[in-house]
């Protein structure tokens, strides 16, 4: 099955709101064994908006819009594919019940407004989808051999409709589904991943893989082609396998489950405590691993030793140390996770201090550099890193390496202590 989408507001197009739907959709229909080919925004426009449908329908078996089914008079789509698949409106009864419900639940004993009664008019034969999270209800037309689905623009409208109502409808219509599994790694960049893998990629067929990178780090995605109701994992799991023992302490999850979390569960797991001492991270290092339900078994204190006065006063770091050697440095980086793992008792101290940037940096050390520590009862690991010279991103690579790095030392503890790695 050939998909399209389309996305409609004119907010979209004067980049007014990030369009995340498609994203959204486009996984979510490529694990169905949906093909999207096309994808596409337009604006509230009534002949443009025919053009681009007409257009959609003469290449796709399955079309998708979302956006353009508020109740002002330029939310059109609703309207403009009743014309388009020749489809008269009707006023479906129990949308207008539960439009009238919603509007009294916010706005008890007022009248609701005239305009609003557009959005429970519906295409003529077509399945509505109900929108418990707002005002404005879906529907799938399902005629001639195409199928539309019509769903509201904010995705926290959108993404539990298509969940719960065009989901379960567009696989019944589907007889294959493709099944991914993301490899994800850090320490070790793209080029090299598929280096290490490249007559697995060379001789692929099902499952096949490919190589990405993001902002944070490389995924392997490994993909299975299969029919309903037969196993996947069977055919994937030889490949994963193998992709796993040429990478291995590389990959850092196999699936969807973010760095910190990652990080925090290992912690939580093994009953291990942690204090931090960060300084260009500003926090943010702390604040990754606070957002973890949890973090209060593991997390002793975070503290932002920005200056050269606050690193002495509450890690206790010589100032001569950092008169010598300067904040930014090895040795401070040394001492700042070793202090901060000694006075606040915990198991693993970690570290961060560098040049985030634009300004600040040296010839010898110039915008971007960063030293990372971590300590534990067996001493200290330092590293050191030369990012970017944008200030933001040097902060947020610096994050994530210095949760890789504590992930790393969890690692080699466990392999000391003869803990069978998973």
């Amino acid at each position: 099955m050939v998909a399209e989408l389309i996305s409609v507001g004119t907010e979209l197009l004067m980049g007014q709101i990030l369009d995340t739907n498609a994203q959204y959709l486009s996984r979510q229909l490529s694990d169905m064994g949906i093909r999207v080919l096309y994808k596409s925004t337009i604006g509230d426009n009534p002949q443009r908006m025919k053009e681009a449908f007409s257009q959609a329908l003469s290449r796709s078996d399955l079309v998708i819009t979302t956006g353009g089914l508020g109740p002002t008079p330029d939310d059109i789509t609703k309207e403009m594919w009743a014309e388009m698949m020749g489809l008269p409106l009707y006023e479906d009864a129990a949308c207008m019940e539960r439009l009238e419900a919603r509007f009294q639940t916010f706005h008890p004993g007022k009248p609701m407004a005239s305009i609003n009664r557009k959005q429970a008019f519906m295409p003529q034969g077509a399945i509505v989808m109900p929108n418990p999270n707002g005002t404005a209800p879906g529907c799938i037309i399902d005629k001639d051999g195409k199928i539309v689905v019509i769903m509201p623009g904010p995705p926290f409208e959108m993404k539990p409709m298509f969940e719960n109502h065009a989901k379960p409808f567009l696989y019944s219509k589907c007889d294959d589904m493709l099944v991914s599994h993301f490899v994800r790694i850090l320490g070790m960049g793209e080029s090299d991943v598929a280096a290490t893998l490249q007559d697995l990629i060379d001789g692929q067929a099902n499952p096949t893989i490919a190589t990405y990178i993001s902002t944070t780090d490389v995924q392997v995605r490994i993909t299975a082609k299969c029919k309903r109701g037969e196993d996947a994992q069977a055919i994937l799991e030889p490949m994963e396998k193998e992709v796993l023992r040429r990478l291995g302490d590389y990959v850092y999850e196999v699936g969807e489950e973010a760095l910190e979390d990652v990080v925090a569960r290992m912690l939580i797991e093994r009953g291990a405590t942690l204090s931090i001492a960060e300084s260009c991270t500003g926090g943010w290092l702390t604040s990754a691993l606070v957002a973890y339900s949890g973090a209060s078994r593991f997390l002793q204190e975070g503290l932002v030793t920005y200056s050269n006065a606050a690193k002495s006063r509450h890690l206790q770091i010589d100032a001569s140390l950092i008169e010598t050697h300067g904040a930014v440095s090895y040795e401070v980086a040394q001492a700042m996770a070793v202090h901060s793992r000694t006075i606040s008792g915990a198991d693993y101290g970690l570290s961060v201090t560098g040049i985030a940037g634009p300004t600040g940096g040296t010839d010898e050390k110039p915008v971007g550099t960063v030293y990372i520590g971590v300590a534990d009862e067996h001493g200290v690991q330092v590293e050191h890193f030369k990012f970017s010279s944008d200030r933001s991103r040097n902060r947020q690579r610096a994050v994530t390496n210095a949760l890789n790095l504590l992930r790393l030392r969890i690692l080699a503890n466990d392999k000391l202590q003869g803990i069978p790695q998973k």
